[in-house]
């Protein structure tokens, strides 16, 4: 289990990620290929991986193109294989909020769908049963809409301070509803990343350019059965 320093990271991450962002505080964007000028736009056949999430998924502080998502998109682009990428993370995003926007989102086919929401509902001290509940939700939302889409479901943990009870069945929730719902799990979306000053940005929450690529890389591996 990782200790506190690797989980207090994205815990104050949620605080600040509730302030706008001009790079990225609220993204849905596409991974796509710049067409050329005057050409007639290709039918595109590619399947679409949506990152549902937020200010992790957003890329807080960066560059969109530096965010894990646009990084995902890249790889798959250089591999060849029929994929792109929407980037749907708000900064601040809480489950509530998440399952309140989530139709919208679905306008568009998810062949993939990451589900990395909670941390915030864990920074202010949410219930977990609703925190569980929501998420549940959206995990079923999805598949009503796109039955044969494919789901990850990115862990967070809360700091020992929110309290040991808290903190346990608050980290727990993920591996419960992976496990309920047959998903792929990312247990620590953060691992490696939280509390090293070395990957973060300066106001040392954030992950820099060098953490992103670590999130790339855990993302990548629970992504890559799928494809």
């Amino acid at each position: 289990m990782l200790k506190f320093r690797h989980v207090i990271c994205p815990i104050i991450l949620m605080t600040s990620a509730c302030h706008s962002n001009p790079a990225s505080s609220s993204t849905d964007s596409t991974h796509t290929p710049a067409a050329s000028p005057g050409a007639a736009s290709p039918a595109d056949n590619r399947k679409t991986i949506i990152f549902f999430g937020n200010s992790l998924t957003a890329g807080y502080g960066l560059d969109p193109d530096q965010a894990f998502p646009t990084l995902i998109g890249h790889r798959l682009d250089s591999l060849h294989l029929p994929y792109k990428v929407i980037n749907a993370g708000i900064s601040g995003e809480t489950t509530a909020g998440g399952r309140s926007r989530l139709k919208w989102t679905l306008r568009q086919p998810a062949d993939i769908f990451v589900l990395e929401l909670g941390g915030n509902d864990g920074l202010r001290g949410i219930p977990v049963n609703s925190t569980s509940d929501n998420l549940q939700s959206i995990i079923d939302t999805v598949r009503r809409r796109y039955p044969a889409c494919k789901i990850i479901l990115a862990g967070m943990r809360v700091p020992p301070s929110m309290g040991s009870t808290y903190s346990t069945e608050f980290y727990n929730i993920f591996a419960d509803l992976a496990k309920k719902n047959n998903t792929s799990l990312i247990p620590f979306l953060l691992d490696g990343v939280g509390g090293d000053p070395s990957l973060n940005q300066a106001d040392g929450i954030h992950p820099n350019t060098n953490g992103e690529k670590i999130v790339t890389e855990t993302v990548w591996k629970a992504l890559q059965p799928l494809l």
